[in-house]
């Protein structure tokens, strides 16, 4: 939607889309139909990065937090998950101090994947282009956002790495709103666009894609989570990542099931 925007005014602006093998296989087929298109692909695949750091749980403030508390376990971040601060709600929403028996496990636990998938990448196109970033990034999408938003706006030009981020006061709404109002196409796996009583529209197909495999905030879903969803949708997919680690899948089932005997009261991920 922010690519038909732009090249409204900036038609030979180029696409860059980061093909990390962890989005649904519909987007990745969408994407091919786009012209003008850059695609981009990280030095390490999804399994590596947990071999290497590990899953991403909980969401990206708190692994960060629970790694660097693991590095240094009398530092003050460790201290924190005991004493906990203003600062743990202000920033991220969730305390740290609930997630102590997740910090104290084995369970490997790290913020890196979006780095090392998709931030490296970006910003070694930008190195190598001098071309700067311009995102469709919302503040309603996470807490962090809104956050990051309110304290920059929508353009951060004096950053060490300027960015423009036009639709963070966007809403979800506004973006269906406008796919089905100028019939932009998007890819098959959102399904169709349909209104609610209240005149709020949803999606009959996936709310939003992203990484297929991340569990950021799958903690805080109702049933159905977004593995049971993808259960159903992408059978192949969802055994991929249950599959145990030694034949070669993800070992989700094996940390999720770790992680909802230890998480707090509420926290748990369905499959």
């Amino acid at each position: 939607m922010l690519l038909d925007i732009i090249r409204k005014i900036y038609p030979d602006t180029p696409a860059v889309y980061i093909d990390t093998g962890l989005e649904y296989p519909e987007v990745k087929e969408f994407v091919k139909t786009i012209p003008n298109t850059v695609i981009l692909r990280p030095k390490m695949s999804f399994r590596q990065v947990i071999s290497t750091y590990g899953y991403p749980l909980i969401s990206k403030e708190v692994s960060r937090q629970i790694a660097a508390a693991r590095v240094k376990p009398d530092g003050k971040t460790a201290e924190r998950f005991v004493k906990g601060n203003a600062h743990d709600e202000r920033y991220s929403g969730f305390s740290i101090v609930r997630w102590g028996a997740i910090k104290d496990s084995d369970i490997p636990i790290n913020d890196k994947c979006c780095f090392v998938m998709k931030k490296n990448p970006a910003k070694l196109f930008e190195k190598e282009t001098g071309m700067h970033p311009v995102t469709g990034i919302m503040a309603c999408e996470s807490i962090t956002r809104t956050t990051v938003w309110k304290k920059h706006g929508c353009n951060i030009f004096d950053a060490r790495r300027p960015i423009s981020n036009p639709m963070s006061f966007w809403t979800e709404n506004d973006v269906l709103d406008y796919l089905r109002t100028y019939k932009i196409p998007y890819a098959s796996v959102y399904g169709d666009i349909l209104e609610n009583e209240d005149g709020t529209l949803y999606t009959t197909g996936c709310a939003r894609t992203g990484c297929v495999f991340c569990l950021f905030g799958a903690h805080a879903e109702k049933e159905p989570g977004r593995l049971q969803k993808l259960k159903i949708s992408h059978p192949q997919l969802y055994k991929y990542c249950m599959k145990p680690w030694e034949e070669g899948g993800l070992g989700m089932k094996d940390i999720i099931d770790k992680f909802n005997s230890l998480a707090p009261k509420a926290a748990h991920i369905y499959y």
